[in-house]
């Protein structure tokens, strides 16, 4: 007697060979991972009840295009394909899948553009594409219509053009990884959006769902399971490992322009790498807010300028890559900077300072002088802003004091100070000429009045 609510199947790692078998009809979940199958996955067309809320074939030796029959799966919420020789172009009907929550086609020779119709899986919060052969540019819908995304792998394919505005929409974001792409232009600046890359909390990477057999019914969860590139090394995470990891890697594509400047405030950020590319400009100043940090490449880019003070404070960062850049001047000591090996600095020659070199060409040049430039540069400007300060205070008494049309002016020039006046020297230069313009003025009418009680004395 058949059971009303379905049938579960799992043979998953076992060493079962040859191709796969007719399933039943009314089957609600398949896991036959980590197998020797092999041959075409048509047979699944056969499952046409609409209880299927769970196929994981992965890890085995199937072939072949997909059937465009997955509009029989409308419960389906899970479908893992990876490592396999799959090929050929995603069926359209994967827009049936409203209910899909994971879908995982790494590792297959898949090829032409992302289908449209998997916009219409609004439920979507795992797609990993890595390791295919897709082409064209990628999606403005992805941000659009899959909000709910938590991980993008769509690492090694033949994506192009840039890299979608959109995505900044993806607010749950946890990992974004678009390397090893011919993405040009530049990285969007509203990448500081991805708001869940500043929040200590993530969202669960886990699916609940009702899996039933023979003679019960339980509740089961599925965590997703991916190969990510951490710290220059592909590994393999899953359960609640891969939750913890919040990265954005860009590297190795074609990238232009400048890092965005408020990309800093994703302060749970554990790895950037935005190495092999074409950035140019300097290191945001505020690195340092990202104290979560622990892998950061920048390396093989056209970057420039000195290395902000503010990258020694990243006390978590264990792995560092600078190198083959225009960086310049010295490298800001501290215990953090100085234990990285010399390789995370090659390539710069205007580059000094330990580990590199011992010391810096200037270093014997200051000899003799204050050596700490940035102290006589700050009592440079206490000096000018005493000064400063004497000629406003002695210039607001006059003000007060004196009735006179000067006085509008001087009032004027106080609103107006802030906006157009760009240095202390200007400042306290202006200032002066107002005091001296208000000076004479007072004295000719002294003298004025001097004149004029001459006569009265003579009688």
């Amino acid at each position: 007697m058949s059971n009303p609510f379905g049938l579960a199947i799992d043979l998953s790692k076992n060493n079962l060979e040859g191709p796969l078998p007719v399933f039943p009809v009314n089957v609600t979940s398949i896991s036959l991972s980590k197998n020797r199958f092999n041959g075409s996955i048509s047979s699944l067309c056969t499952i046409s009840g609409g209880k299927l809320h769970f196929l994981d074939v992965s890890h085995n030796q199937l072939f072949g295009k997909l059937s465009d029959c997955m509009m029989q799966w409308p419960s389906l919420v899970i479908l893992n394909l990876a490592n396999n020789h799959l090929f050929g172009k995603i069926p359209s009907s994967i827009g049936s899948l409203y209910r899909l929550e994971s879908l995982g086609l790494q590792n297959n020779s898949f090829s032409g553009e992302i289908p449209r119709s998997l916009g219409n899986c609004s439920a979507l919060q795992f797609l990993d594409l890595n390791y295919n052969r897709f082409s064209g540019k990628i999606p403005t819908w992805i941000g659009e219509r899959l909000s709910s995304l938590i991980f993008l792998h769509l690492r090694s394919n033949n994506f192009s053009g840039g890299i979608p505005l959109q995505l900044c929409w993806l607010t749950n974001l946890t990992l974004l990884d678009l390397s090893n792409n011919n993405l040009s232009g530049n990285i969007p600046s509203c990448i500081h959006n991805l708001t869940t890359l500043a929040q200590q909390e993530s969202p669960s990477h886990d699916h609940y769902f009702i899996e039933t057999s023979a003679n019960f019914m339980h509740e089961v969860s599925y965590v997703d399971k991916a190969s990510v590139m951490w710290k220059g090394m592909e590994r393999d995470y899953e359960n609640g490992n891969l939750k913890t990891l919040k990265i954005i890697d860009l590297s190795s594509n074609k990238l232009t322009g400048v890092i965005p400047v408020h990309i800093s405030v994703l302060f749970q950020l554990v790895e950037l790498n935005l190495s092999r590319n074409q950035l140019t400009g300097r290191i945001p100043s505020d690195m340092g807010q990202m104290r979560q940090l622990e892998s950061l490449d920048l390396s093989l880019n056209q970057l420039s300028g000195h290395l902000p003070w503010s990258i020694s404070q990243l006390n978590f960062l264990s792995t560092l890559n600078l190198s083959y850049n225009f960086f310049s001047g010295r490298i800001p000591l501290s215990t953090q900077m100085q234990s990285f090996d010399a390789s995370s600095f090659v390539g710069n020659p205007a580059l000094c300072g330990l580990p590199l070199t011992p010391t810096c060409p200037d270093d014997e040049k200051s000899e003799g002088k204050p050596k700490n430039r940035d102290m006589a540069e700050f009592w440079q400007c206490f000096k000018l802003g005493m000064e400063l300060g004497v000629a406003i205070g002695f210039v607001g008494v006059l003000v007060v004091k004196l009735d006179h049309p000067w006085k509008h002016l001087c009032f004027l020039l106080f609103n107006n100070m802030k906006v157009r006046l760009r240095n202390l020297k200007d400042c306290l230069y202006l200032l002066l000429a107002a005091v001296g313009l208000l000076v004479r003025d007072h004295v000719s009418r002294l003298g004025r009045k001097l004149k004029l009680f001459e006569p009265s004395v003579s009688s």
